[in-house]
């Protein structure tokens, strides 16, 4: 499901706003082999300074390690998720938001402070 709470209108038709964090985005990923791209869904987990997003990926095999954090439908106020997936705070990433496909929800607060918890904690002891 596509939100459409993040378009905006402006003098040369629709675009995306600036997603932010705690929002669940679409973004093309690069397959393994090189042979081209595969949609998947990430967390915003900061909006910085000009058109830069830091993510954390999101997905559905499951993962079980100290970092990996469970996500279902429960788990968002705005939008759904098709199936239980796991967000991975270790897996960081850095794009512009061009690079966005859209946005398919937000998670609640409790759910983006876990993460983000988790997140800070690869950083600090």
């Amino acid at each position: 499901m596509r939100s459409r709470a993040r378009m905006e209108l402006t003098r040369r038709g629709c675009r995306m706003v600036k997603p932010v964090a705690g929002e669940i985005v679409v973004i093309p990923f690069p397959r393994a082999d090189g042979s081209g791209e595969k949609r998947r869904p990430a967390l915003v987990i900061a909006d910085l300074p000009g058109a830069d997003l830091i993510l954390c990926q999101i997905t559905g095999r499951a993962h079980w390690d100290a970092f990996a954090v469970p996500l279902d439908s429960s788990d968002c106020e705005r939008g759904q998720i098709d199936k239980p997936c796991f967000i991975r705070p270790q897996r960081l990433f850095a794009v512009e938001q061009h690079v966005i496909l859209h946005s398919i929800g937000k998670v609640t607060a409790e759910k983006f402070d876990e993460v983000f918890k988790k997140t800070r904690a690869l950083f600090v002891d």
